[in-house]
């Protein structure tokens, strides 16, 4: 076995279904279109020094987009054996941000009738352990549900360390933790979990007869037409995309990028799309034009203190499915992700008119590299700001 593939199976663990981040010095940062020359030239600055980290990514895409027109920044390089650029059509890993997706759903199903925020594990998953049937939709959605953690189960974890190929049957994910009771009666406490947005899809497929992955097509990639956002079960991704990769100094980088099929993290994890993709997703979704009023109003009612995972930039609070950033320069709604080789953020503006997405093309969350992370944050806040403080 290469050492390399040896090194990147031994870092996979309950904290990185996962995997560490790594660092190269790549070309400097580009903008497209035009903007404040002062503004542009500082956001620049600051990709290149993230992606000038010792421990920071190979490269850099940020793109804002308000009211159709569209800035994409880059730093360093999408594909370190090319050394091509990020681009915003390239095709990337959105590791939990898929989480919005599944919410999406979930939300559609309930403004069409299919489902309600109060309808239980019991009544949509009769055969899931009996000391689950009491937690709802809506706890679900909002990570209060106390659902143990597959992703962090031992036997699941030495499945993958042996295999990271290792094809799962994604709907029998939760089997894994079956043995295992509620972590806290729901309700009463916020745990970010995998397991949370496996039991959505699976009661948006129970309600409806239909797969969750043709459910995701009809009510949220037609409409706001998505054809490059897809959720392979498989290792490969489409053509073209961004690399993703990890170091472990001192080594040098290596490219994870297929080293994980995506059947282990489905609907909480598996979406591949772009950057421009994911954009037009979170207007939507953030915005007003996917859901009712009422669902709305539900699915952005907030605890204060709970973070996506990783934290996004300034102050996180928790909806459903969807979190709320309060930076210095005002309020976005969205989400975070991070999955062996790439970390994500997606956020709008409430009113859906403006969105920034930021991807760097290596793993960083508050169990790996917090420093990165920390240092990540701060860039995304200067970039959040650049978006809410632009002129329409």
């Amino acid at each position: 076995m290469p050492t390399r593939v040896r090194r990147f199976r031994a870092g996979l663990s309950a904290a990185a279904l996962t995997a560490a981040a790594l660092g190269a010095i790549p070309p400097p940062a580009q903008a497209a279109d035009g903007g404040h020359p002062g503004r542009e030239e500082r956001l620049r600055r600051q990709l290149e020094r993230l992606v000038a980290q010792a421990d920071g990514p190979p490269g850099a895409i940020a793109v804002l987009t308000r009211d159709g027109r569209t800035r994409v920044y880059t730093a360093g390089v999408g594909d370190i054996a090319t050394g091509q650029r990020p681009d915003p059509d390239d095709h990337m890993r959105v590791a939990s941000i898929a989480k919005a997706y599944s919410g999406a759903v979930a939300l559609r199903l309930v403004d069409e009738g299919f489902l309600s925020l109060d309808d239980t594990i019991g009544e949509r998953l009769p055969g899931q352990p009996a000391g689950w049937h009491a937690v709802t939709l809506r706890q679900l959605l909002g990570h209060t549900s106390g659902l143990p953690d597959f992703s962090a189960d031992p036997g699941f974890l030495r499945i993958l360390q042996a295999d990271p190929r290792h094809r799962f049957d994604p709907r029998t994910l939760l089997g894994f933790v079956a043995d295992e009771p509620l972590l806290f009666r729901p309700g009463t406490l916020y745990a970010y979990s995998n397991s949370d947005n496996i039991a959505v899809a699976l009661m948006a497929e129970a309600a409806t007869g239909r797969r969750y992955e043709d459910l995701l097509e009809d009510l949220v990639s037609r409409p706001l037409g998505l054809r490059r956002t897809s959720l392979p079960l498989g290792y490969r991704l489409p053509r073209p995309y961004l690399h993703g990769y990890d170091v472990t100094p001192p080594a040098g980088p290596e490219d994870v990028s297929e080293a994980l099929g995506a059947s282990g993290v489905w609907a909480s994890g598996g979406i591949v799309s772009t950057p421009r993709e994911l954009g037009a997703f979170i207007r939507a979704y953030g915005g007003p034009a996917l859901l009712s009023e009422k669902t709305r109003k539900e699915q952005l009612t907030f605890r204060p203190g709970d973070s996506s995972e990783p934290a996004g930039p300034g102050t996180n609070a928790a909806g459903l499915a969807i979190y709320r950033y309060t930076t210095r320069c005002g309020v976005l709604y969205g989400h975070t992700g991070n999955f062996p080789g790439y970390t994500q953020l997606a956020a709008t503006t409430p009113d859906g008119t403006r969105s920034l997405t930021f991807s760097i093309n290596t793993q960083t969350s508050k169990d790996n590299k917090p420093a990165l992370l920390a240092r990540l944050r701060t860039v995304q806040e200067d970039f959040a700001c650049a978006l809410l403080k632009d002129p329409s």
